[in-house]
């Protein structure tokens, strides 16, 4: 294989030898698709609950509400869960908690036992990124680490896909109603919880990676800080970019994870579990945006760029790929609004790719969960402002989403803004280690 390209641009000694690290994200890209079939069924299966259960619009948005602020809290045990007992017990942890919270929703039958079921798959699913990029971090060299998560930050979309035919196998083919979909579905976190406590360890215990690959992973410079505590983690301002930048971006993609189906729906009378296409072409859309901005950041750095330039170029960028979702509203052409979305959601997916590896550029390993967590806690109250305020526009205005499409275009800029005012470098923490 090749050999590596300094940040300088001249030709690393360390060879990137072996493969095995890459096995790690295929599995990381397995666990996102679940956590994303897990929970987007609820989202697509509401216009048949809805009915069924005589929903307004602001009963859904409490049901999306509840499962914003038990995901935005549990980010912070989460994140300090991985932080204390690393990615493996951790993640083990979180999947348990997800598939508890998923199976629960075919007991419910009221607004606020689907509220309960919602908070207890948020908690578990809090546990997902942390674990993600802290085992990134321990299995990628800086320069490569952006492409490694935009890999797995694309299966977010494949779950979001691969659950309309999920739910159509699971009741149109074999017969099911919606409960017994959820029962059985739980099945695949079983699998996944498996799967995860046979093969995931840290590089130097695997058993399974050749020197030459080793010495890849591991040849950044070492960490000036071993580990941080919360007490210090929230002192700092570079925290605080991350965390900004998730408040004001992560909600866009929690309203087109949750609204869409409803959007199409109510707009072009169309069901996207059964008219599959609309769907995939948004989501494969994404798909291109969340790989091609992990490639971009990384090839920037690789070129010789700073990594405060590469990934804020590449943030700014994906920024301008959602000001299509400006002219969406009012389309009569479906598909059109289809391309358009698509491309926002393609946009959306490159920052999240690149913003989530800022915080291993800053950071040692063993702060990395936590920092997740607290920016994962940060956009889970931001998707909870907008899931409670987009129920409530709906119903001002009889279902138009101009206001709301508006105002997700600006978030992006909003938070390169944010991000370069409180670290304008994006400098890695130079404070004491924590006993």
């Amino acid at each position: 294989m090749a050999q590596a390209i300094a940040g300088d641009g001249a030709t690393s000694p360390v060879p990137r030898a072996g493969r095995y690290r890459w096995l790690i994200i295929a599995l990381l890209f397995a666990a996102t698709t679940v956590n994303y079939i897990d929970r987007t069924m609820l989202g697509l299966l509401a216009p048949v609950l809805g009915d069924e259960m005589r929903w307004s619009e602001n009963d859904y948005g409490n049901i999306v509400t509840a499962f914003q602020a038990a995901y935005a809290l549990g980010f912070l045990f989460m994140g300090w869960l991985i932080d204390r007992f690393g990615p493996k017990i951790g993640y083990a942890v979180a999947i348990t908690i997800w598939t508890i919270g998923h199976v629960a929703h075919g007991f419910a039958g009221s607004v606020a036992s689907f509220m309960v079921a919602r908070s207890i798959l948020g908690v578990g699913e809090a546990g997902h990124f942390p674990s993600v990029v802290r085992a990134a971090s321990e299995w990628f060299p800086q320069k490569e680490r952006s492409y490694a998560i935009g890999w797995v930050n694309s299966a977010t979309t494949i779950g979001v896909i691969l659950t309309a035919p999920t739910v159509a196998l699971f009741m149109r083919v074999l017969g099911l109603d919606w409960r017994d979909t959820f029962f059985y579905t739980g099945a695949f976190g079983v699998v996944l919880l498996t799967l995860w406590l046979w093969l995931y360890s840290n590089p130097r215990e695997s058993g399974k990676v050749s020197e030459a690959e080793l010495a890849w992973i591991e040849h950044d410079p070492p960490e000036q800080v071993e580990r941080l505590g919360w007490a210090k983690i929230v002192t700092k301002r570079e925290a605080w970019a991350f965390a900004v930048g998730k408040f004001l971006t992560d909600p866009v993609w929690f309203l087109m994870l949750f609204w869409l189906p409803k959007y199409f729906s109510s707009t072009y009378d169309v069901d996207l579990k059964i008219v599959l296409l609309p769907m995939i072409i948004m989501y494969l859309l994404s798909d291109v945006g969340s790989i091609a901005g992990g490639w971009v950041s990384s090839k920037l750095i690789q070129s010789g760029r700073s990594v405060n330039f590469a990934r804020k170029a590449t943030m700014l960028g994906a920024g301008c790929c959602v000001l299509p979702l400006l002219f969406v509203t009012g389309l009569e052409n479906m598909w059109l609004a289809v391309v358009l979305i698509g491309i926002a959601l393609a946009g959306h997916q490159a920052f999240s790719s690149t913003i989530l590896s800022i915080p291993p550029d800053m950071f040692p390993k063993r702060a990395v969960g936590s920092v997740i967590g607290l920016g994962g806690f940060m956009g889970g109250i931001g998707g909870m402002i907008m899931a409670k305020s987009t129920g409530l526009v709906l119903d001002a205005t009889g279902g138009n989403y101009t206001i709301i499409f508006a105002v997700c275009t600006t978030t992006y800029f909003l938070a390169v803004l944010a991000i370069h005012l409180l670290s304008p470098r994006l400098a890695p923490v130079t404070v004491e280690s924590e006993a």
